[in-house]
C-alpha cells in the first residue's frame, strides 16, 4: 500500500490542528477574563447558523458532552451574553438566545483579534486566501457529511 496518500492527508491535519491551537490561542489573549474561545464559538454559532437552540442541540453541534456545553453556556449567563426561554414547542426544554450584549461582544472581539489575523494572511492573496477557504470549507461538508 502506497504511504504518501495517508502522510499527506495526516500532514494537512496537522497543520489544521496547528493553525487551530495557535487561532485560538490568540482570540483567548484577546478576550475579556473569564471567556474563552468556546464562549465565542457558541456565540457565533448563534448569530451565524441559528439561535434558539436547545442546549442538547448545541452539544451535538459542537460534538461535547451535554454537561460540556452546560458549563460553557454557564459562563455566557455569567456574562449576560445569552439568555434562556422556554422551548416554544416543549416547555420542558429550554432555548439558547444571543442577548445584544453577547451580539456586541462578538463584534467586539473581531475587532479586537483583526488586526493580528489582517496582518498574518497580508502575506497571501485575497484569490489565494479565497480558495483555502473554499477547500477548507468543502473538507469540512465531508467530514460533517459522514459524522453521521
Amino acid at each position: 500500500m502506497d504511504s504518501a496518500p495517508l502522510a499527506l492527508s495526516f500532514s494537512l491535519f496537522n497543520e489544521i490542528a496547528k493553525i487551530d491551537q495557535l487561532s485560538r490561542a490568540a482570540m483567548n489573549a484577546k478576550l475579556p477574563d473569564g471567556l474563552l474561545t468556546s464562549h465565542f464559538g457558541v456565540l457565533n454559532h448563534l448569530m451565524n447558523v441559528h439561535d434558539g437552540r436547545t442546549p442538547l442541540e448545541l452539544a451535538r453541534a459542537f460534538q461535547v458532552p451535554k454537561t460540556t456545553m452546560t458549563h460553557t453556556l454557564s459562563g455566557l449567563i455569567k456574562h449576560s451574553l445569552v439568555g434562556f426561554s422556554s422551548h416554544p414547542k416543549d416547555g420542558r426544554s429550554k432555548c439558547v438566545w444571543i442577548t445584544d450584549a453577547g451580539r456586541g461582544f462578538i463584534g467586539q472581539a473581531v475587532f479586537n483579534v483583526g488586526p493580528e489575523v489582517t496582518k498574518t494572511l497580508s502575506h497571501l492573496s485575497a484569490d489565494h486566501v479565497s480558495a483555502l477557504v473554499n477547500d477548507l470549507a468543502h473538507i469540512r461538508k465531508l467530514l460533517d457529511a459522514d459524522r453521521g
